[in-house]
């Protein structure tokens, strides 16, 4: 659960901070959508967000579905450093559980506003939100005249092999309004026929998941239209239709959905306080560190990396060169965004619910040969002697680990059949974190709530993603082929 932040006057250098409070609670072990306390999954701008436009509306997207008449003007409001309301229209879009804040005119250049909910939002249950959240950003003295563009999409155009059982997504350049992202401007056909599914939108990646399972062995084309816009006042909507055609396999993915690391998924390495290094190292994709300062960095050196360091301020300065380095005002949004994505997956990865394998091999797991699944384990898991992943490109692994995960020196992770990095899911608790030994070979998503810890000469295939820090020594570290 999120700490309140406070709203503050300090002084304001070069742009003023916007500041955001909301509502949120934690999550429940129960799956009950009765008894469970809705949370806020997102939010547009982000916390301490910078030169956010000024025409642009505010959204917050809840964890379900929440009742429509208790988001209101009352409910969710916004004021200025005087504490002024600002006069706009709040609706809910019930596809996406996301509320919107469409202020009635630009805000100031430069200025700084506070918005509210208040615990009078509840679920469709009559659950409230159970403590005020907020969040700061800044805006900037231009207004959003560009219009969104498609980042990527799942699957590929052209991909062979989709699985019948898979949801497609959409990844945008920007946040969209919510309600015009539906089954009219988001469609998938076999040709003939449009196939019926649910439409969801979660920051800036639309998702259509069929209500069936697709036709094996099927060509289907996934269309984006024009309909779609963000969130500017004026909208600026897509430039043309966006399409693409994938054929599907003869078979269901096994395992469960992958885990959605949504921005994050832009990092091969991505902390919260800092990545350090002992040279030299090979690093294939992009890195970032927030909100320590990106000097927390420097030893990771531009010859190393093949992409970009982000960071939360400019303060990085490597060997010297910093032409790898990103840290202007969009890169500290960037990076940020990421982090709190990450921590999204985190807990996205942590609450998955009914293990297919629990305690297995009471933690150690050392020569076994894996296939698809939920595996749990209330302990720590040890990896001394290879392990095998056995299943096809489309499976998932999660792994559940409350302990730390230990990989001893020249062991491997090998994958079989097929399997790919991108689906699996390493989920750890312990409070030590990751330790990879000499020469061990790991593959996979490492999404861990404390350090990750690289020996000389290991290499891993995958992401490492730490809400403290990552240390390397000598390593390579290559992003999964998507």
């Amino acid at each position: 659960m999120h700490a309140t932040n406070k709203y503050y006057s300090q002084t304001i250098l070069a742009s003023t901070i916007l500041m955001v409070t909301l509502v949120t609670g934690c999550n429940s072990d129960n799956d009950d959508e009765a008894t469970t306390v809705p949370v806020i999954n997102a939010s547009n701008p982000i916390d301490f967000a910078i030169d956010v436009a000024i025409n642009q509306q505010i959204t917050v997207t809840f964890s379900e579905a929440m009742k429509q008449a208790t988001i209101n003007d009352a409910s969710f409001t916004l004021t200025d450093p005087n504490q002024t309301a600002v006069l706009g229209v709040v609706s809910y879009n019930e596809t996406s559980n996301t509320a919107v804040f469409a202020p009635s005119s630009d805000f100031s250049h430069n200025t700084m506003y506070k918005a509210s909910i208040t615990t009078e939002v509840t679920s469709v249950a009559g659950i409230a939100l159970d403590s005020d959240f907020s969040w700061v950003f800044t805006t900037s003295a231009q207004p959003d005249l560009t219009a969104p563009t498609v980042v990527s999409n799942s699957p590929a155009n052209v991909a062979l092999d989709f699985a019948i059982n898979r949801n497609l997504t959409a990844k945008f350049s920007e946040a969209l309004n919510p309600n015009t992202v539906n089954a009219t401007s988001f469609t998938l056909s076999d040709g003939t026929n449009n196939v019926a599914g649910v439409i969801s939108l979660l920051g800036t990646t639309a998702s259509f998941n069929p209500n069936d399972n697709l036709a094996a062995n099927t060509l289907y084309t996934a269309t984006l239209t024009t309909a779609i816009s963000d969130l500017a006042t004026p909208a600026n909507q897509l430039a043309a239709n966006f399409s693409w055609s994938f054929t599907t396999s003869a078979v269901e993915a096994l395992g469960p959905d992958p885990v959605n690391l949504k921005s994050a998924n832009n990092f091969v390495i991505l902390t919260k306080t800092g990545i350090t290094n002992i040279p030299a190292s090979a690093i294939t994709g992009n890195i970032g560190s927030s909100p320590i300062t990106a000097a927390a960095m420097d030893n990771v050196f531009c010859d190393e990396i093949s992409g970009i360091i982000y960071g939360a301020d400019a303060a990085y300065t490597g060997s010297g060169i910093i032409s790898c380095f990103a840290g202007a005002a969009v890169d500290n949004t960037l990076v940020a965004s990421a982090v709190l994505d990450m921590g999204t997956a985190y807990t996205d990865a942590a609450g998955r619910t009914l293990p297919d394998f629990t305690e297995l091999g009471a933690g150690d797991i050392s020569g076994m040969t894996l296939e698809p699944g939920l595996y749990k384990w209330s302990s720590g898991v040890l990896i001394s002697t290879d392990v095998t992943l056995s299943g096809s490109a489309n499976d998932v692994w999660i792994f559940q680990i409350a302990g730390d995960l230990t990989q001893a020196s020249a062991s491997r992770i090998n994958l079989q059949g097929g399997a790919q990095a991108k689906n699996i899911f390493w989920q750890v608790g312990g409070s030590s974190g990751v330790a990879l030994d000499t020469t061990a070979h790991f593959e996979g998503v490492v999404l861990a709530e404390k350090g990750i810890s690289i020996n000389t000469d290991a290499t891993v295939n995958g992401r490492l993603m730490s809400q403290t820090a990552v240390t390397l020594d000598h390593n390579t570290v290559t992003q999964p082929t998507e």
